[in-house]
């Protein structure tokens, strides 16, 4: 059964692409050394924040979580000027953190005998059995997902050190999103491909699936 999206859905799914399409503007005005810098710093380290703070926050225990954000955002305060003298640092260690952050979370579930992450995904919205077709498929697409981040933490390295900065802005900071977009696509045609009708996730499950295994993955441990 398909399920049709509400137009409160559209206009937050609307909101949040406005959103990224501006965040990506100012940060690549803010590496050309225009602007604020201070904004352009705090857009830089946003996402830094928002990342650590969630690994804090899963680490499930308030001591560790307060104490190290009270320290994150102690460092950044004390770094702050030298931030500032230094906006493309900023942007550039972001971006390479966030793609081989990404690439860690995909690539270290393909280890060992576990899930895979996409596997762990599709289970969070069709639990029971999962066919062998289907398993290898997630097991490929989470390869292919970790690749995919690998590869854009290299090119962002290899055109920092030596293409012109502006180069290395269009590509970090405004390919970053349609390249994001065009993986989607290129694994959704694969899936036609690769699964039965029956086997094959809508975006709207996919969606769901991740919202499930973060909240699994999030939510503290009921005490003994």
């Amino acid at each position: 059964m398909k399920h049709h999206a509400t137009p409160a859905q559209l206009l937050r799914g609307l909101a949040i692409v406005a959103l990224l399409v501006a965040w990506a503007v100012l940060a690549h005005v803010g590496t050309a050394g225009e602007g604020s810098p201070d904004i352009s710093v705090l857009l830089g380290v946003s996402p830094i924040i928002a990342a650590v703070g969630l690994l804090l926050w899963r680490t499930r225990h308030p001591l560790p979580a307060v104490g190290g954000n009270v320290l994150l955002f102690g460092a950044i305060a004390w770094l702050w000027p030298t931030l500032r003298e230094n906006v493309p640092l900023v942007f550039f260690i972001q971006h390479a953190g966030a793609n081989l952050a990404l690439a860690t979370l995909f690539g270290r579930s393909l280890l060992g005998g576990g899930e895979a992450l996409i596997t762990q995904l599709d289970r969070a919205v069709h639990p029971g059995p999962t066919s062998e077709r289907k398993r290898r498929y997630t097991r490929q697409a989470t390869l292919a997902w970790t690749l995919f981040f690998l590869s854009n933490a290299l090119i962002s390295a290899v055109l920092w050190l030596f293409a012109p900065q502006a180069t290395w802005s269009v590509f970090a900071n405004l390919l970053s999103m349609p390249l994001l977009a065009g993986m989607f696509v290129a694994e959704h045609i694969w899936r036609m491909f690769a699964l039965p009708p029956e086997e094959r996730p809508s975006l709207a499950q996919v969606v769901r699936a991740y919202r499930v295994h973060s909240k699994q993955n999030q939510s503290p441990a009921k005490p003994s």
